[in-house]
């Protein structure tokens, strides 16, 4: 993390990152319910974009608390992270979600 960067600008970006993933996933979810499995697995790809960007945010944080950087932990902070867990989970269960509908296509 650079000195020009607060943790809360870190924060922001991890919701940012984490929002635009989270309304990818459902909309893939909705298109999958339609049998637009194609559609589908194309938002989960875009999805997964916008969670490299906040791993790769939450890194630097992750990085600079190791290199001695020690930063307060804010509900800010908090409220960042879980929405970056969550989209995470919801992420894996859409897959889930996805497969299930096109298996149930094939049949």
């Amino acid at each position: 993390m650079t000195a020009s960067v607060s943790v809360d600008q870190i924060a922001f970006q991890l919701i940012l990152h984490s929002g635009n993933a989270r309304s990818s996933i459902m909309e893939a979810m909705y298109l999958a319910r339609e049998g637009k499995i194609g559609e589908a697995k194309e938002k989960v790809e875009s999805a997964k974009g916008e969670l490299n960007e906040a791993h790769r945010t939450q890194t630097s944080l992750i990085q600079a608390e190791a290199n001695g950087e020690k930063n307060d932990v804010t509900i800010l902070m908090v409220h960042a992270q879980d929405h970056l867990m969550t989209t995470i989970t919801v992420k894996e269960l859409a897959e889930e979600i996805i497969f299930l509908h096109e298996k149930m296509a094939k049949e």
